[in-house]
């Protein structure tokens, strides 16, 4: 029987890696490499970038001195309450301006925040499409389990976007904390479909089937980064890496994951 995914399963180790992070963060770019070598560039990025952004810090480490990048992956509601909180970090890159905005308005931008990268919406069902789901108001079927990004989720707030667009109510089984956790309850089998981004049923590959969302009901979402205030790898080296996310080859890998120009 497929686990009914009323409620959260979030892990000990998955409620425990945010707070390992930090901790390392805490403990200084020189613990943490341990190398001699540069400092490492810290990135919080929204979850939806995982794989993109994982092959943004490869690329600028060859270019730029071998400078490592670690990325930091979390919700971006998330990411902003860390930052808040004090989190260490260098750059910041977040799936919606709101998000982006909270931290500015805590006075934790180096700089203005620029938009380096567009998504769009879709519906993420199991693979081969069993439950003949097509358009959105399926989602609003008694005989299936659909599960949202929480509404303070930018991906939850695009979804809920869409839902309102085509008139439809969808009464999820579970909420969940960022895009990706929406997308592995349908990848786990414990759900039948999400609405993610375009980008997510990308990076999942064969392990879910996407239905597209017509562009008059779908949303464009615009992904600001900037440059943190106190970087510790170093203000120009936060500012020479989002300049690379923004270079023509940025977008080339950007596109290559999923994600549209600006």
């Amino acid at each position: 029987m497929r686990p009914d995914p009323r409620g959260p399963r979030r892990t000990l180790a998955a409620l425990s890696a945010p707070m390992a992070f930090l901790a390392a963060c805490a403990a200084g770019p020189a613990d943490a490499g341990g190398s001699g070598g540069p400092d490492p560039l810290v990135v919080f990025a929204a979850s939806s970038l995982t794989e993109a952004f994982e092959a943004l810090g490869a690329a600028f480490a060859t270019i730029d001195g071998g400078v490592p990048v670690v990325v930091n992956l979390a919700g971006s509601q998330t990411l902003a309450a860390q930052l808040i909180e004090g989190a260490p970090a260098d750059v910041f890159a977040a799936a919606d301006a709101t998000q982006l905005a909270r931290v500015a308005d805590a006075g934790l931008l180096a700089g203005p925040a620029e938009p380096f990268a567009t998504n769009r919406m879709a519906i993420a069902v199991e693979p081969g499409n069993p439950r003949g789901i097509t358009d959105l108001a399926d989602l609003a079927r008694d005989d299936l389990l659909v599960v949202l990004p929480a509404a303070e989720v930018p991906a939850g707030r695009y979804a809920r976007a869409v839902l309102a667009a085509a008139g439809v109510t969808v009464v999820p089984v579970s909420l969940e904390p960022d895009v990706r956790a929406a997308l592995s309850k349908v990848t786990l089998g414990e759900a039948d479909a999400t609405i993610v981004y375009t980008s997510d049923v990308a990076a999942a590959g064969g392990r879910v089937t996407g239905v597209a969302i017509p562009a008059d009901l779908n949303v464009i979402a615009t992904y600001p980064i900037a440059v943190l205030a106190g970087a510790p790898a170093g203000v120009d080296a936060a500012a020479r890496f989002v300049a690379f996310v923004r270079s023509a080859e940025g977008r080339r890998i950007l596109a290559d994951h999923g994600f549209d120009a600006p």
